[in-house]
């Protein structure tokens, strides 16, 4: 699933949620969670279902909705009224690890079967690293995992679960252990053979912050960006979809070895590249051929 830019919308506002669908997002998430006030939980459910069965019927973008935590005992309730058809996944928040997906599996699989969706569809892209107990277990993502469509991380709730003051330092930059988050959340994905999509920029006035923000995230292996305005999201889309010149070289790294199937080694534009440039060339052009074909195909 490509997932460039997944853009929160609060699911109890009616506004917010017209102005996202205008959006190019390729995911929209309507947020049960953090921005629904604890007495709009059972309206901004109701909302969220309209929406998916209403007008997010005919959008490109998929339809996610982050739930309340598995153990708030909001979820369960959450689930029963957003799994419908035109659901496209689940954003799971303050997982403990691997073992909270699968869990959250068997509950989609009896809600499919009771919403008469095809088994398997709904998705899952948990927030791995909001708590400490996910911090340490972040070795157990794997291959295989059921339903799981990515993996992003957050430093707001793990600093809360850790006490920090803040998870930044005095020059504006992250802390040690919320920049460990962020690469734990890349071997995470990569080891279950999924994408990594970066946390949210906050201030969603600072255009060019965002710019840098997704140049560094894409240089160090994400594959998208969680997105708070629609304003967010053409930005994100730019910077996660390769250019021309990526394009072009990586075919002519390609094409290097396809002429020269035995070589270890080859000279391209005057730089030595390997096995691993070759991989990642092979990275680029299938995720231009995905955005091409299909851009928020499975």
């Amino acid at each position: 699933m490509r997932l460039r830019s997944m853009l929160f919308v609060p699911a109890d506002s009616q506004r917010k949620l017209a102005k996202g669908s205008q959006s190019r997002a390729d995911a929209l998430i309507l947020d049960l969670e953090d921005a629904v006030a604890p007495a709009n939980k059972a309206a901004a459910r109701q909302a969220a279902a309209e929406f998916l069965g209403g007008q997010g019927a005919g959008l490109a973008a998929r339809r996610f909705v982050r739930i309340n935590p598995l153990d708030s005992g909001l979820a369960l309730a959450d689930l029963a009224a957003v799994v419908v058809p035109g659901l496209d996944g689940i954003m799971l928040p303050k997982v403990d690890g691997a073992q909270d997906v699968r869990r959250l599996g068997l509950y989609l699989d009896a809600l499919e079967a009771k919403a008469g969706i095809e088994p398997g569809q709904v998705r899952i892209v948990p927030v791995a690293t909001e708590t400490a107990r996910a911090m340490l277990g972040m070795g157990g993502w794997e291959p295989g995992i059921g339903r799981l469509a990515g993996l992003t991380w957050g430093a707001e709730d793990l600093s809360a679960a850790v006490g920090a003051i803040s998870n930044r330092e005095a020059d504006g930059s992250y802390s040690p252990l919320y920049e460990l988050a962020g690469a734990l959340c890349l071997c995470a994905a990569a080891a279950a053979g999924v994408d990594a999509i970066d946390t949210l920029h906050a201030d969603f006035r600072d255009a060019e912050g965002l710019k840098a923000a997704c140049a560094q995230a894409r240089r160090r292996g994400y594959r998208g960006k969680i997105a708070i305005h629609p304003d967010q999201v053409d930005i994100i889309n730019e910077a996660f979809t390769p250019t021309q010149e990526e394009l072009a070289h990586a075919r002519r790294i390609v094409q290097a070895f396809e002429q020269q199937p035995q070589a270890g080694t080859l000279a391209i534009d005057g730089v030595m590249v390997d096995r691993p440039h070759l991989l990642q060339a092979k990275r680029t052009l299938e995720s231009a051929q995905g955005l091409k074909k299909d851009p928020f195909a499975f």
